[in-house]
């Protein structure tokens, strides 16, 4: 699950029900650094990272345990260069200048 705080452009990725040992959010927005956002373990066997974001269009895709997934309620999908799909999320806003 995605969520979007309108205020203060905080966007808060949510997987549940995913057992795993480490799950990273990855995107054009941290370079696509498979290290830099490591998801928090939740308590249900859920992940949760929460990332600032400018308005604007973002790809993105968790590695978990080394295994890339897209997010299965993201806001579009596009494809990539791999010949897969990257999820996107979509931050409302005017795009800074």
């Amino acid at each position: 699950m995605i969520q979007i705080s309108p205020k203060t452009k905080k966007v808060n990725f949510t997987l549940s029900d995913l057992d795993a040992k480490r799950v990273f959010l990855v995107g054009d927005f941290n370079d696509w650094n498979q290290k830099k956002h490591p998801m928090k373990k939740l308590k249900n066997n859920g992940w949760k990272f929460e990332v600032k974001l400018p308005a604007g269009e973002y790809k993105f895709k968790y590695l978990v345990d080394g295994i890339w997934m897209n997010d299965p309620i993201a806001h579009k999908y596009v494809p990539n260069i791999y010949g897969g799909e990257d999820s996107v999320v979509v931050v409302p806003g005017q795009k800074k200048k």
